[in-house]
């Protein structure tokens, strides 16, 4: 190095005080004080590296991968991590395209009658298509044909559906509804469709990347992240069915009812069907688990109906306050048995409490029909009741629920019976 380069730095602080002049050795010094050593360390390392990789036991150290722990699930030296957030982005790139071509934005044409006159409107949802041949799947308030209020009536008049890059609109038809796990199935007669993928709820994992992928607004195709916050939430919609659905973070908005909650593999695991929204609220959006469609989708395509197995009863929970004001055991308060009904063959009588079935302590109607509900029609459950104080056991034979009933409501309340006996009167 020559005088040119030397570098020399002088300077003088507030206090006076000098820095000491740092200059830089000459070339005549470079080799021995640096190069050698280096050259040296660079020999001295790949000897200890090539005597290290032929120890078998220091190998196996060097080159494997860290063990899990199985109570944790994470390496035992785990420390924490950088996020690569391009295999983030390009694991939502790759959701996105696999997916989007799967999933439709439905509108629905009412005609609205109300004490202002008639009207027009429009509603928005999203869907699933599940075949090549048309047949979509999304929720029951999406397509609902019709819905009374204290002040109107709305009648659904037409339902078109729009697929991801066509600007055709394609009448649909309803195949089937289920009000009450609010699924349908729509068709529209186009073929040659992609079919979701579906995948398996029952394995999620709190934490889990999920992507929301609908037609909010109307707008048309739109993709949100987030992760699974919960599992087995139960939720109640406004039609007060009850779900134990899919919590999420992923931005939900109105429309995106009845499209895509998927996993990073781009299988459908969830329908999104509900948020909670107010003051202080963010991030919390709900889907029906997809494994627990199964059933309910093959049947709406074979039957157009839901056919689901009943006792022939009708009642409502024994609440806390009453449970202690009455010393009664918290179940189902049988308040009316319908006549020739397996409830009534089976010898259920009304002001009956049912506090278990199959062996599974219920504490309300909802309880009761979610457990009832995993039978099949012709099975024979066990119905442990309390009547007069005294725990009885009953078998019940489940029939098919007549087209004219319906699911016996749960109104958190205990009534009067139809000849006006408080649950005082019943039980003194």
């Amino acid at each position: 190095m020559n005088e040119e380069n030397e570098f020399e730095f002088s300077s003088q602080n507030t206090s006076g005080n000098n820095f000491k002049q740092v200059k830089t050795k000459k070339s005549s010094s470079f080799g021995k004080n640096v190069f050698v050593p280096f050259l040296s360390g660079v020999v001295g390392a790949s000897l200890v590296l090539g005597i290290a990789f032929n120890v078998p036991n220091i190998k196996s150290k060097l080159t494997s991968t860290p063990k899990i722990s199985t109570e944790t699930n994470l390496p035992s030296n785990y420390v924490g991590s950088q996020v690569n957030l391009e295999d983030f982005s390009n694991t939502s790139i790759g959701v996105a395209n696999k997916v989007l071509p799967s999933i439709v934005g439905i509108t629905v044409n009412y005609n609205v009658t109300s004490f202002f006159g008639n009207s027009t409107g429009k509603a928005s949802g999203s869907g699933i298509i599940i075949s090549e041949d048309g047949y979509i799947l999304t929720n029951n308030h999406v397509v609902a044909s019709e819905n009374s209020s204290y002040y109107s009536i709305t009648e659904a008049t037409g339902i078109t559906v729009n697929l991801y890059n066509d600007t055709s609109e394609y009448e649909a038809t309803i195949v089937g509804t289920d009000p009450y796990t609010d699924l349908a199935i729509i068709k529209i007669d186009k073929t040659g469709l992609v079919p979701a993928e579906l995948g398996n709820s029952d394995e999620l994992q709190i934490g889990e990347f999920v992507m929301a992928i609908g037609n909010p607004l109307g707008m048309g195709s739109s993709v949100t992240t987030g992760v699974v916050s919960a599992v087995n939430r139960e939720v109640s919609d406004g039609e007060n069915n009850s779900y134990l659905a899919i919590q999420t973070n992923a931005a939900i908005n109105s429309g995106n009812s009845g499209g895509a909650l998927v996993n990073s593999l781009g299988q459908v695991i969830g329908i999104n069907t509900l948020k909670i929204a107010g003051n202080g609220v963010e991030g919390m959006g709900f889907a029906i688990p997809i494994s627990s469609t199964v059933d309910v989708v093959n049947q709406l395509i074979e039957f157009k109906s839901v056919k689901r197995p009943y006792i022939g009863l009708s009642g409502s929970a024994v609440s806390d306050a009453e449970s202690k004001k009455y010393n009664l055991p918290k179940g189902v308060l049988v308040d009316t048995i319908e006549e020739s009904s397996p409830a009534e063959k089976a010898g259920l009588q009304a002001s009956d409490i049912i506090t278990k079935i199959e062996g599974n302590s219920i504490k309300n109607v909802t309880e009761l029909n979610r457990i009832k509900n995993k039978y099949k029609i012709g099975d024979t459950v066990s119905l442990t009741i309390i009547r007069n104080g005294e725990e009885l056991e009953l078998k019940v034979t489940l029939a098919e629920m007549p087209e004219t009933d319906t699911e016996p409501e749960d109104t958190q309340s205990l009534p009067n019976s139809k000849d006006n006996k408080t649950i005082f009167d019943l039980f003194r």
